[in-house]
């Protein structure tokens, strides 16, 4: 599982990057960090649920279902460098889940694509 986003700060930063990747089950956003200001190349990734999904049971569900779908997605796709935010919507909580990872996976490979020639993994990685 990638590191966390927690701070307030950390998640406004990745929406002002302005990529995002909107999907049936979710909304996905990416921001590549600069090494001048974070150190360290592990990807990142922070989840949101507003009241529009529903009421705090239902947020905290949809919450649950993405944090599964991330851990089984984006060790393989995830970035180095590069902070994600997993934004749920209403769909998340009736969608099938394995449709929900195959909207994960769609919109990262989408995001990279968007961004450019992938980075360099290094030997080991």
């Amino acid at each position: 599982m990638p590191g966390r986003l927690k701070r307030r700060a950390e998640f406004l930063r990745v929406a002002g990057a302005r990529r995002n990747q909107a999907m049936p089950g979710l909304v996905l956003q990416a921001w590549t960090r600069s090494n001048e200001f974070e150190s360290g190349d592990a990807p990142r990734v922070g989840f949101t649920a507003s009241k529009k999904v529903g009421n705090a049971v239902a947020r905290n569900r949809a919450r649950r279902r993405l944090r599964a779908a991330v851990s089984e997605v984006m060790p393989e796709l995830a970035l180095p460098g590069t902070d994600y935010v997993v934004i749920a919507r209403k769909a998340t909580l009736a969608r099938p889940y394995a449709d929900l990872r195959r909207d994960l996976a769609r919109a990262m490979r989408k995001l990279d694509a968007a961004a450019g020639p992938k980075p360099e993994r290094g030997e080991n990685g």
